[in-house]
């Protein structure tokens, strides 16, 4: 059966103030996005959970994410199921133990991996693509299907797919001695080699060559939870062991003793470092990238957020309440009621207001903000984190 899961563990620091450690950016209501449950507008996990609606039903749409957001996620999405971590392990240890919970439910698990942290439109085509990609996994199951964003800068954040041919589907079964192959469904290009968070000058190659030959990829992926598993434990040995040995106690009263004893032992690191660069390099594994031709936004910085908003006639991004006079290029927004944000003559800068904090920074800087927010975080005992 075809499932979902939703990652929902990100701190989110490049939108300080707004975001927190107790209320990280994925559960935050924001402006831009329309009524969500606060009338405040969605957030962003409301808009991941949303955009899977006709085409996984809620009962196989998973969360995971931290457990000490777990009531704050439930409260959003009453109807989600919920796996907490303990603790951040980044995304190998998160989707290990997701993909070992589902597979112990249902062993022929089709298992999509989203993000919680951007914004696709249109919402139906978005989903045609997915049912696509679900298909291809289905007559293919040994393969592992990510999902591609041509590139339009070249960005040192995320990583490069290196694309081959178009990907047929494996022969099937047909009265004669040729068999012959069948289309994949949706285009998929084969995966040559998956380029991890290159330097900026491969950066540079990469966009310089087109997307013909090199996408992003989106960390959206899709496979058969059991093929996964085998691949986890193929590259990452001592991981999947601990992971098995959690989910085998999985429904019963041991559970959260394990979980809590050998998860925050786990090897951190990422699956696009523990598994994808390593599948793409291994003969055995076909990986499969369905483009993305789509409006795509990773809300992952303010000049980020600030593409929801509408924008003035000098190019600024409000939000609240504002008074900007001769200022252009601002991201300018004020969270509190009765709180003014005032420019005068400014330009190219991020300037967020909260009760408790308020943020200046040029624009062009705003992905440096992580530098800021540990040094913000440091004060008081922890009072801005």
């Amino acid at each position: 059966m075809r499932h979902a899961l939703i990652l929902a563990g990100g701190s989110g620091t490049r939108l300080w103030p707004l975001s927190r450690e107790a209320l990280p950016k994925q559960l935050v209501p924001l402006g831009g996005l329309g009524g969500g449950t606060s009338g405040a507008g969605r957030s962003l996990l409301e808009e991941a959970y949303g955009r899977l609606e006709g085409l996984v039903p809620a009962e196989r749409r998973i969360v995971c994410g931290a457990e000490r957001h777990r009531a704050a996620s439930l409260a959003r999405l009453p109807s989600a199921r919920y796996i907490g971590e303990p603790e951040g392990r980044d995304t190998l240890a998160a989707l290990t133990l997701s993909s070992a919970l589902v597979a112990r439910e249902d062993p022929e698990a089709i298992l999509a991996i989203f993000t919680s942290d951007h914004i696709i439109r249109p919402e139906a085509e978005f989903r045609a693509l997915v049912d696509r990609a679900y298909a291809f996994v289905e007559a293919e199951p040994g393969a592992l299907v990510t999902f591609g964003v041509a590139p339009d800068r070249p960005s040192t954040g995320f990583g490069y797919l290196e694309l081959g041919p178009e990907l047929p589907l494996g022969p099937r079964p047909q009265p004669g001695p040729r068999p012959q192959p069948r289309k994949a469904p949706g285009g998929a290009r084969r995966v040559m080699r998956f380029r991890e968070k290159p330097d900026a000058a491969s950066a540079a190659a990469f966009v310089a060559a087109g997307p013909d030959r090199y996408l992003w990829n989106s960390g959206m992926f899709l496979w058969r939870a059991t093929r996964f598993l085998e691949l986890v434990e193929r590259y990452e040995a001592e991981l999947y062991a601990a992971v098995a040995g959690i989910a085998a106690e999985s429904g019963g009263k041991g559970y959260p003793a394990a979980l809590a004893s050998a998860y925050p032992k786990l090897k951190r690191i990422s699956v696009d470092f523990g598994v994808m660069e390593k599948a793409s390099k291994d003969p055995d594994v076909t990986i499969a990238a369905f483009p993305l031709a789509l409006e795509w936004k990773d809300i992952g910085s303010w000049p980020a957020y600030g593409e929801l908003l509408e924008l003035d006639a000098s190019g600024n991004a409000t939000l609240g309440e504002t008074a900007l006079v001769e200022s252009s290029g601002l991201v300018a927004v004020s969270t509190e009621a009765g709180h003014l944000v005032a420019c005068l003559g400014c330009e190219d800068l991020v300037i967020v207001h909260t009760p408790d904090a308020t943020l200046v920074c040029p624009k062009g800087r705003a992905d440096e903000l992580k530098l800021l927010y540990a040094a913000a975080a440091a004060r008081e005992g922890g009072r801005y984190k």
